[in-house]
């Protein structure tokens, strides 16, 4: 998640923890929406409401997790699948055995849907987030953007996460 580059609790939390260091400065401008891009069709609409609607419950799953105690984990697990779910299942244990705490909320700044490869871009703000080791001692990455940049793929019925990895091809 990103703890140490454990990519994911970032989902986690998506928390700070896709503190890979990725994203954009919140400095950077917003970029135009392209003026050349297809009208959704009727699915695409479809499958983006069901994908942003997934995404924006696993960033609020992520935000009600409380380390302490691993019942708060299930939200999280059940709008996730595969390699995600792997991640988040070992790296929120591993939190809670180490006695990690978790602080502030990721906040959602944009989606949008790529109806081609049916992922979503997501900019999402971590700036808030920390993860502290029971010494006092902060786990974040020093090279964290605050603002990360991430491609989101889900399941075929778009219900379920799949894969969240940094997208530096675009912009927050």
């Amino acid at each position: 998640m990103f703890v140490r580059r454990r990519h994911a609790v970032a989902a986690v939390l998506a928390v700070a923890l896709l503190t890979t260091g990725c994203g954009s400065p919140a400095s950077s401008p917003t970029p135009e929406p392209t003026a050349t891009a297809p009208s959704p069709t009727d699915s695409d609409t479809a499958a983006f409401a069901a994908a942003e609607a997934t995404y924006r419950a696993y960033v609020d799953a992520l935000n009600a997790v409380d380390l302490s105690d691993p019942t708060t984990f299930e939200p999280v697990y059940a709008l996730t699948t595969g390699d995600v779910q792997e991640a988040d299942r070992r790296n929120l244990s591993q939190f809670n055995a180490e006695g990690v705490a978790v602080s502030g909320e990721s906040v959602i700044m944009r989606v949008e849907y790529n109806a081609q490869s049916r992922s979503l871009h997501a900019c999402l703000d971590v700036s808030t987030v920390a993860l502290t080791a029971p010494d006092g001692t902060s786990l974040v990455d020093a090279e964290r953007r605050d603002i990360q940049s991430l491609k989101v793929s889900f399941d075929e019925a778009g219900t379920r996460i799949a894969r969240i990895e940094v997208d530096d091809t675009a912009r927050c």
